[in-house]
């Protein structure tokens, strides 16, 4: 069944091989299949800063229909933090678009994630 809604992701919103990738249990989506799946369902974001400090940040993101929030904090280990980057409100911005991008479209039930939404997504 995986397969198939695989399949029809990459069908539907013209992904290609460097768009999606195998992680662990789960399948993960770069920014560049984000934008693109952003497109042909035409979501328009708008944000809202929740909260920007030098090192951490909280943004909202929010459509027509739904709302969700992408946060990082600045660490020096992943147990410290979301990240180890300075740019907190770019990262929070990025997982803020991604979660709701794939909330839109269902796609969290189907163990789909953003590239964006862990620095332990990225792919090796």
């Amino acid at each position: 069944m995986e397969r198939d809604i695989l399949v029809e992701l990459y069908k539907k919103y013209n992904l290609e091989k460097t768009d999606v990738f195998k992680h662990k249990n789960f399948t993960i989506v770069t920014r560049s299949g984000i934008e693109k799946i952003a497109a042909v369902e035409n979501i328009k974001v708008k944000y809202e800063v929740v909260r920007c400090e030098p090192n951490f940040a909280v943004i909202k993101a929010v459509t027509e229909n739904l709302e969700t929030f992408g946060s990082a904090l600045k660490g020096a280990t992943y147990s410290e933090g979301s990240t180890n980057s300075w740019y907190c409100m770019e990262l929070a911005e990025k997982r803020a678009l991604s979660r709701i991008v794939l909330k839109t479209c269902g796609l969290y039930k189907y163990g789909v994630f953003g590239e964006d939404e862990s620095d332990s997504f990225k792919r090796n």
